[in-house]
Order: C-alpha cells, then structure tokens, then sequence
C-alpha cells in the first residue's frame, strides 16, 4: 500500500477519534465505514486505504463491505443527489417515469453526476414514504406524490442554491 496515497486524504480529528472509539468494537468496520461516508459524501479509495490501515485490516475486506451494502457510494455524487425511490408502491406508481424524465432534464444517466457537480441521481429502495409515492429526496428533503410535470421547478429550486 502506497503510504503518498494514503496521506493525500485528511479524516478529521472527529472521525480519527470514532474509529479509534470503534477499533476495537464487533461490527466496527460497518460502523466506521458509515461515519467515513458521512465525512466525505461517499467512500474515496484514499479513505479505504487508510481506514484498512488504521484498522490493519486487508483492502479488500473493506472495498467486500462497501460493495456489498448499498447504502455505500465509491463515487462522489452530486451537490443535490437526487435519490428515486423504486419500492414497490413508487415504482408502481411511476418511479420509472421519474427517473427517465430526470435523465432527460439533467442530461445524465442514474448513478452519475452532472458535469458542473451540482446533481447526481440514484434510484434507491423503500424510503419509506408508501403513502406519498411516488417520492423522490433531494438531500434532506422529501417530495411526494411527485410527477415529471413538477421536476424541472424542483430541479430549478435546487440549482441556485
């Protein structure tokens, strides 16, 4: 392992603290992993790198977790990641449609970023908003009951922001 890859990444004091708290704990690498994606948006090769190395764990049990779980990013998404929901009631009630429309609107493809960073799009399972569907997140904000005639206001809201 390269030690000039690894240093290149800068956990903060906060997150150094976590993983020391956590090192020795069962389920750690989970846990820790979650608070590493928290701090940086997604899990940056660099940050695997070093939390295999605090933890003296093999790369490829921590990129085994990360690929696993699909809660887990290994690519930065966008400034404004805009999640989809497909469970059952939201795809049944046009998730699909959103998607494709978002597609349209934002010229990118599901799991990929716009070019100027600012929105990237995921289709995810049940967020748990059956009553509202289709629902579609934007950061900490929920949409329900969306339809491809609201998404460009709701895109439009977000991109000056």
């Amino acid at each position: 392992m390269s030690t000039q890859m690894v240093a290149d990444i800068q956990f903060s004091s906060e997150l150094l603290k976590f993983i020391e708290e956590w090192k020795e704990k069962p389920g750690n690498l989970i846990m820790i992993l979650h608070r590493v994606q928290e701090e940086f948006g997604y899990i940056p090769r660099q940050a695997a790198m070093k939390v295999a190395e605090l933890l003296d764990v093999p790369l490829a049990k921590i990129y085994g977790v990360v690929t696993f779980y699909h809660f887990f990013k290994l690519n930065k998404p966008g400034r404004h990641n805009i999640q989809v929901c497909m469970g059952t009631a939201c795809y049944l009630k046009g998730g699909e449609d959103l998607l494709q429309e978002l597609e349209n609107l934002l010229g990118i493809g599901v799991n990929q970023v716009t070019d100027d960073g600012e929105f990237s799009i995921e289709a995810v399972r049940c967020v748990g908003c059956c009553g509202l569907a289709p629902v579609m997140v934007v950061g900490e904000e929920v949409f329900g009951k969306v339809t491809k005639d609201v998404l460009p206001d709701v895109i439009a809201q977000f991109r000056n922001t």
